[in-house]
């Protein structure tokens, strides 16, 4: 079942009554919850975005969220995601998967990371196809991809593509305090990497314990990794949004609404569509299957050009 994802940028109270997320907006007096029409079942919401300072939460709903096995993400001043907040407790046998995360061996992790890039590759590759664009180049470098990747065909990759996905920008260097729409992909990436570090929670693995990226200043390296080869997503949605006529250095609220939009976006994940966060667990539960020795294959998403 796909999770609801809960934007929050004003001043609102939340709590919980009988399961539920109650809000409550200044000067309605109360009339929106006794009515029921701002409850939401708290065991439908999978991500929830603070976007404001005047935004209230009781533990009570902390608690039942946590619970319910949802993150919350605050934003800062700059409306751009700024820390998460995810359950302890993800899975019945935690201990049992977090044991074969941490005694994986180093030829299986490099392994894994080459599957992951060389997908993320061919993704990028499909979505240069389908704005129009050769992509012969990344296609080739996507069966090249060697073990951990050491020839770095990732980042050789990263800057034929990026140089080409703004067919309307050309001098466009990706960067994330970079110019626009450095800022649209920023939103959108947090949301995916969000999104993919519930499912890392959930699956009872450590988000922590990366199979390529390792930063001690970071507590997500494992979504950081397996979140590259659904990252074409949020480009492509960037790419709708900078045809359209609003000004390309604004984070509207249509902006954020789109991006938000990226866990229910619908994709192909081994011959099957599923919305994205659900095709995150999946990617998930795959490795740890690869943890125990059950697979060699991770259950990755593929970006298809449109007939």
């Amino acid at each position: 079942m796909i999770k609801r994802t809960l934007y929050f940028g004003s001043p609102a109270y939340l709590s919980l009554k009988d399961k539920q997320l109650v809000v409550e907006f200044p000067g309605d007096g109360g009339e929106a919850e006794r009515s029921g029409r701002n409850r939401i079942p708290a065991e439908d919401v999978g991500l929830v975005v603070l976007d404001h300072r005047q935004i209230t939460l009781t533990h009570g709903l902390l608690q039942e969220l946590l619970a319910r096995k949802a993150l919350i993400v605050s934003c800062g001043e700059d409306h751009h995601p700024a820390g998460m907040l995810c359950s302890m407790e993800g899975h019945s046998e935690q201990s049992k998967r977090m044991a074969a995360q941490v005694e994986s061996s180093e030829p299986l992790r490099k392994n894994l990371w080459q599957q992951v890039i060389a997908q993320k590759i061919r993704n990028q590759a499909a979505l240069l196809e389908q704005q129009g664009m050769q992509a012969e180049v990344l296609l080739r470098w996507s069966r090249q991809v060697k073990s951990g990747d050491p020839d770095n065909l990732e980042g050789r990759a990263a800057a034929h593509y990026w140089e080409r996905i703004f067919p309307g920008n050309p001098f466009f260097l990706r960067d994330r305090k970079g110019h626009p729409p450095n800022a649209w992909l920023n939103y959108g990436y947090a949301i995916l990497r969000a999104t993919m570090a519930r499912a890392i929670v959930a699956a009872g693995l450590n988000p922590a314990l990366g199979i390529h990226h390792r930063n001690k200043y970071n507590a997500f390296c494992l979504a950081d990794d397996l979140m590259e080869p659904y990252r074409p997503w949020a480009d492509l949605a960037v790419c709708g949004l900078m045809q359209r006529t609003e000004p390309v250095n604004t984070l509207s609220r249509e902006v954020k609404a789109v991006l938000l939009g990226l866990p229910a976006e619908d994709l192909q994940q081994n011959g099957e569509k599923s919305p994205l966060m659900v095709a995150m667990q999946k990617t998930v539960n795959s490795l740890v299957r690869c943890y125990t020795g059950e697979l060699r294959k991770l259950a990755l998403p593929e970006f298809l050009k449109e007939k």
